[in-house]
């Protein structure tokens, strides 16, 4: 069972007989991703992060959330896509991640939908070494819109990511 296909069994909903996942859209240039809604904590306006010296440069540095110090990733930076200018969209969506309140930036939340099970396809199989697809779980396709599901606690969990013990 693939890992979408476990999350929305978790999530199933057993009086109705419906199976489906409920998930944060967002955009990072021009792909639109989906996160499970159930990582996200709060969404947040963009503020300038404090830098911390020598931290990877996806790392943009920490903010104090009512006196938690969160770190705050650039997905973009992180994901290698084109940098582009912070602006009245971008938004810090604030996720629970193992334990842990991460900060993720992006460049605009979308909405929340829920996926029906039929409507999510696996991710495509790729060669390793060209492109890390360790972190998509699946492809939605919802009206015009392709949706990229990313599974957001094994990327912030990773270890090249420097955010969390192993």
């Amino acid at each position: 069972m693939t890992a979408v296909a476990t999350s929305i069994a978790a999530h199933s909903d057993a009086a109705s007989g419906r199976t489906s996942a409920e998930f944060l859209t967002f955009r990072l240039g021009a792909e639109e991703y989906g996160i499970d809604i159930l990582r996200v904590q709060e969404i947040r306006s963009y503020e300038n992060p404090t830098r911390i010296a020598n931290a990877p440069s996806h790392i943009l540095g920490v903010v104090n959330l009512r006196g938690v110090i969160v770190p705050v990733v650039d997905l973009r930076i992180k994901l290698g896509c084109e940098k582009v200018e912070y602006n009245g969209l971008t938004v810090v969506i604030v996720l629970n991640v193992k334990g842990r309140v991460v900060g993720a930036v992006v460049d605009s939340v979308s909405d929340v939908l829920e996926l029906p099970r039929d409507q999510i396809r696996s991710a495509p199989e790729m060669a390793s070494s060209t492109v890390d697809t360790a972190f998509i779980t699946g492809i939605a396709s919802v009206g015009e819109r392709m949706l990229i599901l990313m599974d957001i606690e094994a990327l912030m969990g990773s270890p090249d990511m420097g955010l969390m013990d192993v």
